[in-house]
Parts: structure tokens; C-alpha cells; sequence
């Protein structure tokens, strides 16, 4: 088997692990006997748990066009604009992804490994929040009831896995209208009003 081939197998078998509901019981050695190898291969591929952790939310992202997505968000010639992209953007994809994130955050409380991931993972869709409030703020559109920290934090938590899962799951809003909602929030408490 190839190297490439064996590392996107590893890869593969830890997503179906996950989207599977095992939760904490994805181990080394339950990933191994999903993708058909030895658990030292596993190793060889990727050093510690956290690593491979890391690389199958990196790999997910890859196979969900996360690059695609976030296009028109990057492109976007206003803050307004880039507000609505970077909302439709993530607010799409969390259904994508939902399975891995929410196995990630069960584990996340007693995994120090999982935790570990999820936080990579959270860092680079920060980095998504802060780029849309640095443009409002450019644009003269960011209220001045916030710091272009706080504005950071309040659109960073807004997105969260976990407030989509409450609305869309718990609350039963279909994804039209988590998607408009949201927009409209964000806009009502990030936005200076005129």
C-alpha cells in the first residue's frame, strides 16, 4: 500500500470512528483495525492520537472545500458583505461536519487529546470571525459598543457547533432559518446603528 493511500485509509477509518458515534472509544487501536493495519503503522503515520486528531478535522475541511467555501467571504468587497458570506459559509458546513464535531466535543471534556484538535479547529474558524469584524471596522460599520475583541468573541460564539446544534436540533429551525436569524442577530448587535 502506498504511503499516500495508507495515511488518507488512517484518515478515512477515524472519520467513520467518529461520525459512528464511538466517541472516546476511538483509540489507536480501534483505528487501526478500521483501516485494516497494524497499530504501529498507525504510529508511523502519526505520532500521538492528538496528531492524527488534528489531521482528520484538517481532512474533513479538505473533503467539505472549506477553501471553496470561505471564497466568497474573502473576495467580498464590504464588511456587510463579508458578514453574510462568512455566516452562509460556516452555517452551511457545520451540518457537514456535525457528527465529527459533536464526537470531538463529548470527548473533549475528559480527552485532552480531542480537546486539543477541536481547539485547533475553533482557532482557524476565529481566525474567519476576526478578518469579517477587522473589515466592519474598516468600513466604519462596527458599533462602538464592542472592541474588535469582543465583536471577535460574540460572532465566534453566535457560530459555535454547539448554538447550531440547540437551534437546528433542539429547537427544530430548519436551516433557512438558523441561517437568516443568525444574520439578522449579528447585524443587530455588531453593526452600528444609523
Amino acid at each position: 500500500m502506498k504511503v499516500v493511500e495508507t495515511r488518507t485509509n488512517i484518515l478515512k477509518a477515524t472519520v467513520v470512528l467518529l461520525e459512528s458515534g464511538e466517541g472516546s472509544g476511538v483509540r489507536m487501536t480501534d483505528i487501526a483495525k478500521q483501516a485494516g493495519i497494524s497499530r504501529q503503522a498507525v504510529y508511523l503515520y502519526f505520532s500521538t492520537r492528538a496528531e492524527l486528531l488534528i489531521a482528520v478535522t484538517q481532512y474533513v475541511d479538505e473533503l467539505g472545500g472549506v477553501q471553496e467555501r470561505l471564497a466568497a467571504s474573502r473576495s467580498a468587497t464590504s464588511g456587510l458583505e463579508r458578514l453574510d458570506a462568512y455566516i452562509d459559509a460556516w452555517g452551511n458546513y457545520i451540518p457537514q461536519i456535525s457528527n465529527i464535531a459533536i464526537a470531538l466535543l463529548a470527548m473533549s471534556d475528559t480527552d485532552e487529546e480531542a480537546a486539543t484538535a477541536w481547539d485547533e479547529r475553533m482557532k482557524a474558524m476565529r481566525h474567519g470571525c476576526h478578518a469579517v469584524i477587522k473589515q466592519l471596522k474598516a468600513d466604519g460599520k462596527l458599533s462602538p459598543d464592542h472592541t474588535s475583541q469582543q465583536a471577535t468573541d460574540i460572532l465566534w460564539t453566535m457560530l459555535s457547533v454547539r448554538n447550531w446544534q440547540q437551534l437546528t436540533i433542539q429547537c427544530k429551525w430548519s436551516q433557512k432559518t438558523y441561517l437568516k436569524k443568525i444574520k439578522a442577530l449579528a447585524k443587530s448587535v455588531l453593526i452600528i446603528a444609523r
